[in-house]
């Protein structure tokens, strides 16, 4: 599907988004408040309302979003002077003060009682590419991260993805094989600097991957560092197509920390 249908169709979501708000979590409590709510919602109506869902007009490939309607085929400055290797990104929600704690939440603390619900949002903003994906690849920690932290937010919300969508999941296909510092402080050109290098394919892969669709999978695209240097290793591999969908994307921070 090209880059005009997927935006004509990047606002349908938006009724399966606000539904998809009041499904079970913890059964009956905030995933923000932790306050009891009533009928099993996992958010009360002002903490919805605080979410900022992101929807058309953006940017053709990344998403970012345009205050003007630009047209389909309309690019950000950034994907025009350095066009990434990957063909599109979607993301659920603008990473805000709201949509924040939910992801530090999954990222720092572990809390896995919303999953289902952010995979919906998910497969939402990513419908189009998750329609024609083969695998889903999450971005991987390296191990020595993975055995600090004990999970990898990425890799939970590719496998809840996946129930979502009924699409195979893989967390065996990418490497980490470097330990790199945390990005949440860096700037956009030390965040390429620190990921380079970073990922490598398995020898898994190399069999599995040729000719495939892939998207990748993470919590919150920033400036586009990681998905990129994790998809130019899986083009590398023979990969026919490689998108992105995240649960948040960050467009004008307010909070470096991610």
């Amino acid at each position: 599907m090209d880059g005009q249908d997927l935006q004509a169709k990047g606002a349908a979501p938006i009724l399966s988004w606000v539904s998809a708000s009041f499904v079970w979590a913890t059964p009956g409590r905030s995933l923000l408040s932790q306050r009891a709510l009533p009928s099993g919602a996992a958010l009360d109506a002002s903490e919805f309302g605080s979410l900022d869902f992101l929807r058309p007009p953006w940017c053709r490939i990344c998403a970012f979003p345009f205050e003007l309607d630009k047209g389909p085929d309309a690019i950000c400055a950034a994907c025009a002077s350095a066009p990434p290797v990957f063909s599109h990104v979607r993301s659920a929600l603008v990473y805000s003060d709201t949509s924040s704690e939910l992801v530090l939440r999954l990222k720092r603390q572990g809390h896995r009682n919303g999953l289902s619900l952010y995979a919906r949002w998910m497969y939402a903003a990513g419908k189009e590419m998750f329609d024609t994906a083969d695998v889903l690849i999450p971005i991987p920690l390296h191990y020595r991260r993975l055995v600090t932290r004990g999970f990898n937010q990425a890799g939970w919300l590719a496998s809840a993805v996946s129930k979502v969508g009924r699409i195979p999941v893989r967390h065996d296909m990418v490497i980490r094989k470097k330990a790199s510092p945390s990005q949440g402080r860096l700037s956009a050109r030390q965040r390429k600097t620190n990921v380079s290098g970073a990922f490598q394919v398995s020898e898994k892969a190399k069999k599995y991957l040729p000719g495939k669709r892939v998207v990748i999978i993470d919590d919150v695209f920033t400036t586009g560092a990681t998905v990129e240097a994790c998809a130019k290793v899986l083009i590398s591999a023979g990969v026919r197509n490689v998108d992105v969908v995240t649960l948040a994307r960050v467009v004008a921070p307010k909070k470096p920390l991610i």
